[in-house]
């Protein structure tokens, strides 16, 4: 069945047969005539081929029944009266509880129907309208004297407004079981009618038809419920087909067998017996045929593309079944096309259908033939799929390709594979193993090819150890093998197992390389682990480690047999790499994962143990890098423990080499402490030293009386503070001279030092800020040339024009690692307003574009206004008002217009919206900000000024309204009748504001009747000054000294000093905290505790943002057709930080 027509379905008649008075239909077979009459709905030529015996053909017929989806206008004759067996209620219920006998249950409704057919109908047609959750009933006058849009049309206006749930989608394990039993109970429907009602020409053709019109219906329960029901019926017709093709076989092969014999041989009467069954056969296969393709063109061309996708996903999984169960007539290219372009579903459910669908096809061998040209056209998209956004989806898609690159004669090229290969060090277990199977299978085929002749000598495991050290040198993914060898687990668990091959391989003489016996030995210890533990490793499991008890016996059974093989083998092995730092540190986590009962088993194994021991004090002698001596010290507890028999002999060792590295110290001691040691005794008691340290979290060693010596070492070399002027101001002078080389390399137009240069710029203004420094004479504030200077980089580089659409990826040069720099650098200034180094005038040049960079940067931003309220709330309430002064400034300076001051006001919004909900705390803020934008609106105007210039400015300054509480409304309300001249009460943007702060709702200005319309006359103001591109230093001095609330040159951050991490990764010190003390009448009055933490700003100042609510879905809704579009897979994306120079290197190192 090619299926290719999409044009519109088969519509038939709910009562299309009841114009015949037939005889209820009994178990036999149809009759002849019925045969005949059937022969006319066969469809057009693109149905379901027949076989025909040899020597026998069908005519294939041209006119199918009901082409059309209208509903058919032909009336219907009343039926035979009703009767009284199983009613729809009843079976609705035997459905739900899913205990009653399916064939039971469609035995007893098949004997109703039996009595009369009509009546029977109607329940079942009643029982489908129930299972669709619709509280309406079809009555018999409406089975009798209506349509099926009729039918339908009155169903839905009777369905029950404001559903949301029906029965299938309710959730729940009742309705879980619904839907396992609605679809038994078709199946089984189907079964029971297979001999006799399946082709009595009413029964199905009745139920198609109005499953067939409910499927076309906006109700969304209507047509999922309708669809399922359809796809199942068909899918058990399909069934049935599938056995009467069979049978049709068996008897034409009786037919030619007999046919064939000699004259006095054939048996005449036996011919004509099998040549009437034939005929039965191929009368009943064509009525199957018909029903099919009606049923594929009049639900499946439509609803695979259903607006619903688990209507799609419904018709994709019964597709797979119809391809897979019946090839000869499903599985062509016409069909296939439909699992293709399902492929680049939107939903999920609905590509794992079809991959699922797909799976089931190439599990053949037989179908390869018909897949070529299928897997040619999609292969490109199914190796996309392997990232798809759904874990479930790119599991199964491996598989999918697993099979591909096994049964197909081609099978998958290398680079293909190398696109999977990269999948097994992903964090999802599931995708992760199917990974591991795809790589284990590939290996094996390797191995077949290219080591075959040396199995009888290596052996085949030396070949798969050889082909995954080789991989995993290869990977890009190094450091990461806990991950690689816990893909490769269930499938390869036996041969990570092979201890034996391993040690083998490591310890001779000549074999492997450096890097892979590094690589072997990282894999075998990740494999010891895996097989001790029992577990994945961190990052692959999901919810409380628990394991069950064969998990825990084939746990003990792996710590015994690691134990065995490893416990004479890890000294040895420790000599051997005894000088390599990676290969050691990787063996000393061996003892970790015995069973050390085992050496006080037996004396002979407590010489091994003797032997460990040894290699490890000599591993502490030869070893002064601090992950050896931390990997030695982490053992010295295990086999010190005092659960051991045998942890006095193991102290014993360990307090020797302490005893030994103490004498070496004190050898040293007295020329350190009269200071004529040379480099070498200093170099030689500093490593004893080391190495005692490390031992201080193993054991207790007060018994070696350390501490005195060390306190008298410290007392005579205490590092002086940088108190020499000399020095001082000689740092101070290479610290300004660092300004200068930055400052002018913020105007070159090489785009790469420029931002090198801000970054550096924002890490040591913040090192030299007075927050950080010990001393407040190391303070070494930025000049006014350098802040202005900064402001314009952040105006001119960071907040780019929208023209650019550097964020919304239309230009492709503006890639994610831009994307990061200008985040980062953003991060760095925000972070010099709010820990001091920079006043806190300067953060109005950020919150003026928080609106329009709000998706790109107003995670920073929000951060930002969130400390600032921390540090003093009044004050960073005035500079979000002057922000907003600064913004209208600029606009009635450039030329004024509504739409601008528009999206002046929706900023007002957004920053009004951050004060929060407690009103109680920002209480101060909002009235000092109120009081600060009248006296804006109304300052008297400067020579050559046109009057109430600012006017305009109380619409902005009434969005902040709403926040202010009732009893402080009164005090502002006078405060605006002192402040605006008696000439401006009448003027719109004043009544608009006063209303505001009385409690009614504003209005615009153009609905107001009286006053002018300001914006046509006004001049540019002079005060306050708005940020412009390019500022110089006078200005910006200017501009500070005007603005009373700012005369302060800096205001101090209570905060502790940030980690240096928004430009140039650096060693983490501890940051001291700020000397300056707290704004007291904040702290008394909001009671906040300030955070204690230094990574407030880290990667960015982390925050929280606002989620979109998602409108729910209507109930009634739309059928329509998703595009076929390809979505790509999300990959991550990784932040890229900026190399630091040596003049910064230099500057860092300072002493502070």
């Amino acid at each position: 069945m090619n299926g290719t027509s999409s044009g519109s379905g088969v519509d038939f008649q709910l009562n299309s047969m009841m114009q015949r008075n037939q005889p209820v239909p009994g178990p036999q077979q149809p009759k002849g005539t019925m045969r005949k009459a059937a022969a006319k709905q066969t469809s057009s030529p693109g149905c379901i081929p027949i076989p025909t015996p040899p020597g026998h053909s069908l005519q294939p017929q041209q006119t199918p029944l009901g082409t059309s989806r209208q509903a058919s206008t032909r009336p219907v004759r009343r039926g035979e009266a009703g009767n009284q067996g199983m009613s729809a209620g009843d079976m609705f219920d035997a459905v739900c509880s899913g205990k009653s006998a399916m064939v039971a249950l469609v035995d007893e409704w098949l004997d109703s129907y039996k009595q009369s057919r009509e009546a029977g109908l109607l329940e079942l047609i009643n029982f489908i309208v129930q299972c669709c959750g619709c509280k309406g009933v079809v009555t018999r006058d409406m089975f009798d004297n209506m349509q099926n849009a009729e039918i339908i049309s009155s169903l839905t206006n009777e369905f029950r407004e404001g559903s949301e749930n029906y029965p299938l989608c309710t959730p729940g394990p009742q309705w879980k079981r619904f839907k396992a039993g609605l679809c038994e109970f078709v199946r089984v429907l189907v079964r029971s009618c297979q001999n006799s009602l399946l082709y009595d020409e009413y029964l199905f053709s009745s139920l198609m038809a109005l499953l067939t019109g409910m499927s076309d219906s906006q109700v969304r329960a209507f047509r999922h419920t309708s669809t399922l029901l359809a796809m199942k019926l068909m899918t058990g017709v399909m069934e049935v087909a599938v056995i009467l093709s069979t049978q049709l076989q068996i008897s034409q092969r009786r037919y030619y067998l007999e046919n064939r014999k000699n004259a006095q041989d054939r048996a005449s009467a036996r011919l004509e017996v099998l040549q009437a069954t034939i005929s039965e056969l191929q009368e009943n296969r064509e009525e199957l045929s018909s029903l099919m393709n009606a049923t594929f063109r009049g639900v499946f061309v439509h609803r695979y593309r259903d607006h619903l996708p688990e209507v799609r996903a419904v018709c994709i999984a019964e597709l797979g079944k119809w391809l897979s169960e019946d090839p000869e007539d499903f599985l062509n290219d016409g069909n296939l096309k439909y699992l293709g372009w399902t492929l680049n579903d939107k939903q999920s459910p609905v590509r794992l259908q079809c991959v699922l669908a797909l799976q089931s096809l190439y599990q053949e061998k037989d179908f390869i033939g018909r897949l070529e040209l299928f897997t040619s056209r999609f292969k490109e998209r199914m190796l996309s799929m392997v990232l798809d956004k759904d874990p479930d989806v790119a599991v199964e898609m491996v598989h999918l390709l697993l099979l591909i690159h096994q049964k197909t004669e081609g099978g998958l090229q290398d680079e293909e594979c190398g696109r999977i290969y990269p999948l097994v060090f992903a964090s999802h277990r599931g995708l992760a193993s199917a990974a591991g199977s795809f790589l284990y299978n590939n290996f094996k085929k390797v191995i077949a090819s290219d080591y075959q002749e040396s199995w009888t000598t290596v052996g085949p495991n030396v070949a798969f150890f050889n082909i995954l050290v080789s991989f995993y040198i290869q990977s890009e993914f190094q450091q990461h093998g806990v991950y690689l060898v816990d893909s490769l687990w269930d499938v390869a668990g036996s041969e990570l197992r092979d201890w034996e091959t391993m040690t083998t391989l490591l310890l001779q003489d000549d074999g492997l390389s450096d890097a892979e016996e590094g690589a072997l030995i990282e894999l075998m210890m990740c494999a010891i682990k895996r097989a001790a533990e029992g577990f994945p490793p961190v990052g692959r499991t999901q919810g409380k480690k628990i394991l069950n008890m064969k998990d825990k016996k084939i746990q003990a059974q792996d710590r015994r047999r690691i134990t065995t093989h490893f416990i004479n083998l890890i000294p040895q092995l420790l000599a051997k790499y005894s000088v390599d730092e990676e290969k050691v540190c990787l063996l000393l986590e061996a003892p970790f994962h015995f069973d050390l009962e085992m050496y006080s088993s037996s004396k002979p194994l407590e010489k091994h143990l003797d032997l460990l021991v040894s290699q490890v004090c000599g591993i502490v002698k030869k070893h002064s890098e601090a992950r050896v001596l931390e990997a030695c010290a982490r053992l010295v507890p295990a086999l010190c423990s005092d659960c051991y028999t045998f942890s006095t002999r193991t102290h014993l060792a360990f307090s020797q080499l302490l005893d030994g590295l103490t004498e070496c110290f004190n050898t040293y001691l007295d020329d350190l402490l009269q200071g004529t040691a040379d480099e070498e005794d200093m170099y030689r008691a500093a490593l004893a030293l080391k190495r005692i340290a490390t031992f201080n979290r193993a054991m207790d060693l007060k018994r070696w009386k350390l501490f005195n010596p060390c306190l008298d070492v410290l007392q005579s070399n205490v590092v002086r503070d940088l108190d020499n002027e000399v020095e001082l101001l000689q740092l101070k002078k290479e610290v300004r001279l660092f300004y200068s080389v930055c400052q002018t390399c913020l105007s070159l137009d090489q785009a790469e030092i420029r931002d090198q240069a801000f970054e550096l710029l924002c890490d040591v203004v913040l090192l030299y800020s007075p927050g950080s420094v010990r001393s407040q004479t190391l303070a070494q504030p930025p000049p006014d040339s350098l802040r202005s200077e900064m402001a314009s980089f952040v105006m001119d580089y960071i907040f780019t024009g929208c023209e650019d659409d550097h964020f919304t990826g239309v230009n492709e040069e503006m890639t994610i690692a831009t994307f990061q720099r200008k985040h980062n650098q953003l991060a760095g200034y925000c972070k010099l307003v709010i820990y001091g180094a920079l006043d806190l005038s300067a953060a109005t040049d950020v919150f003026k574009h928080y609106s329009k960079y709000h998706k790109e940067f107003g995670d920073i931003i929000k951060e930002t206004l969130s400390k600032s309220r921390l540090i003093n709330p009044v004050q960073s309430a005035k500079t979000v008002c002057l922000s907003l002064q600064q913004l209208f400034s600029e606009m009635i300076s450039e030329k004024p217009d509504e739409q601008e001051l528009g999206e002046i006001r929706g900023l007002a919004k957004r920053l009004a919206m951050s004060f929060g909900t407690n009103l109680h705390r920002v209480r101060k803020s909002l009235v000092a900000l109120h009081m600060d934008g009248m006296r804006f609106a109304f300052r008297d105007p400067k020579e050559g000024e046109l009057q109430h210039l600012n006017l305009a400015f109380l619409e902005i300054l009434s969005d902040f309204t709403f926040k202010v509480l009732h009893q402080d409304r009164a005090q502002l309300s006078a405060f605006l009748k002192a402040e605006c001249p008696s000439a401006a009460l009448s003027w719109p943007s004043v009544r608009m504001y006063q209303r505001s702060l009385e409690g009614s709702s504003s209005k615009p200005r153009q609905e107001e009747g009286g006053g002018e319309k300001e914006s046509s006359t006004l001049s540019p103001p002079i005060n306050p000054t708005a940020k412009r591109r390019k500022t110089t230093a006078q200005d910006s001095v200017s501009s500070t000294q005007r603005i009373s609330w700012m005369d302060s040159s800096s205001i101090h951050g209570s905060l502790l000093s940030p980690a240096l991490t928004s430009t140039v990764l650096l060693e983490q010190t501890k940051p001291q905290a700020s000397t300056h003390p707290r704004d007291t009448d904040f702290n008394e009055s909001s009671g906040l505790l300030e955070p204690d933490s230094e990574d407030e700003f880290h990667e960015g100042l982390s925050l929280i943002e606002e989620n979109d609510v998602e409108a729910e879905e209507h109930k009634i809704e739309n059928v329509q057709s998703i595009s076929d579009e390809e979505f790509s897979p999300i990959l991550p994306v990784f932040k890229a930080t900026a190399a630091p120079t040596d003049l910064f290197v230099s500057l860092a190192q300072a002493q502070i």
